[in-house]
């Protein structure tokens, strides 16, 4: 864990050394986006660095466009010393969602601002024709940036899970295409000519609810992540937790009902064929509506349609004793809802799981909801994307003796409590 400064704000030790150039250069770099704007004494002193090791990775950042020097201080005796900040307009990252029915596509410069935003619906999801789509997309996004367009530090790619299961099928409503034995990371970089990182869809949402939405507060929770199908991010300890191949949180595929409906993994009576989206438009589907999209799907719930609200009851049936499940595994603060769904949709999915069964959650000293509505609406997962690689540039790494028990993602999460 970050050691805390006297200030209280989280502080990363540096190492001298020129082998760990680079790594000093994201422990400035961290320095300056945590406290900036702020003078090369004062980063010396929370980055456990010598002033004059400082002063030559501050003139390399500067150089890079990665910080700015925004004037001097002003305070006591002698010349004000130089401030540096971080350069909104020195690089950005991509984060893609890949759903089964659309891909969303954010532009987040190394402030954490959204700078551009698209999502387009497809038909087929397949790496053959969702590939160029992810291509064009970004250029279009960057296209809608004024001059100077920052630098792409690298994408973040999101799609549902799970991820090479045997006996479970990857073709279906709520899946991927023909991505079972495609190597993803390898096929997008070089299509983008880009540094890739990839991450479940779920998991990732609950990285976008942590910095950007309702989790902000909390380090320890779950997030249920309305995508066509249905998952689950898991953090603990302000980590999340991905489980042995990143398939943790599968809870769409949690047996309710013995010989239930067909799921789109090949079993009968998963949660997902009763609490998704995909199980609503299916039953909308039934009853003669079909072009089913967001604003669709809003439009009928304000309307009062009466499958809508059939579906809002069925799903909270089922959801309400996952919620308490939950609860008794992992112990969190709170569990965050969200995704894909209309907020007011969500929120009567919600209510209509009240009063929530009972389990260790419910103790005398608690002031926040068991429940909570996310904040940052159907772009959570993209915005958990951009995160991806903006944490590998800003956050130092760590040496090979700590590696194997912290990363960059899990250290940002820890520092952004």
């Amino acid at each position: 864990m970050p050691r805390e400064s006297k200030t209280g704000t989280s502080s990363t030790i540096g190492s001298n050394p020129e082998r760990n150039r680079s790594h000093n250069r994201r422990v400035v770099l961290d320095v300056v986006r945590q406290l900036g704007p702020v003078g090369r004494m004062e980063i010396s002193r929370h980055a456990h660095l010598s002033t004059q090791a400082v002063s030559n990775i501050v003139e390399d950042l500067v150089a890079d466009g990665l910080l700015i020097k925004t004037g001097r201080l002003r305070a006591g005796r002698g010349l004000p010393p130089i401030q540096f900040a971080v350069n909104p307009d020195g690089a950005m990252t991509a984060g893609v969602e890949i759903a089964a029915d659309h891909i969303s596509t954010l532009l987040v410069d190394i402030g954490g601002c959204v700078r551009a935003q698209r999502t387009l619906a497809i038909e087929r999801n397949d790496p053959d024709t969702v590939l160029p789509i992810i291509k064009a997309e970004i250029e279009a996004a960057r296209a809608q940036l004024k001059s100077p367009v920052p630098q792409l530090l690298g994408v973040g790619v999101v799609m549902p899970g799970p991820f090479n299961v045997e006996g479970m099928t990857s073709v279906g409503p709520t899946t991927l295409s023909g991505w079972l034995d495609f190597d993803a990371v390898s096929g997008i970089g070089q299509v983008l000519s880009a540094s890739i990182t990839l991450e479940n869809d779920a998991t990732a949402a609950a990285v976008g609810e942590r910095l950007h939405g309702a989790a902000r507060d909390l380090k320890n929770f779950c997030m249920i992540f309305f995508g066509q199908g249905l998952g689950l991010g898991i953090m603990i300890d302000g980590r999340p937790y991905r489980g042995a191949n990143g398939n943790a949180g599968e809870i769409g595929h949690v047996l309710i009902e013995k010989g239930g409906r067909l799921c789109s993994c090949g079993q009968h009576g998963c949660l997902e064929a009763y609490a998704s989206i995909h199980a609503l438009t299916e039953r909308l589907k039934a009853a003669g509506i079909r072009g089913i999209d967001y604003a669709r799907l809003e439009q009928l719930h304000h309307d009062g349609h009466p499958v809508v609200g059939s579906w809002v009851r069925e799903a909270a049936g089922h959801l309400a004793p996952q919620i308490a499940m939950l609860e008794n595994l992992f112990d969190p603060e709170a569990i965050v809802i969200g995704g894909a769904l209309p907020p007011s949709l969500l929120e009567d999915l919600i209510q209509a799981m009240q009063p929530l069964p009972l389990s260790v959650a419910r103790h005398r000293n608690r002031s926040e909801a068991r429940l909570i509505h996310g904040r940052t609406g159907r772009f959570t997962a993209a915005l958990g994307a951009a995160a991806l690689p903006l944490l590998e540039t800003m956050t130092p790494r760590l040496d090979t003796a700590q590696a194997a028990h912290r990363d960059p993602l899990n250290e940002e999460i820890s520092r952004a409590g």
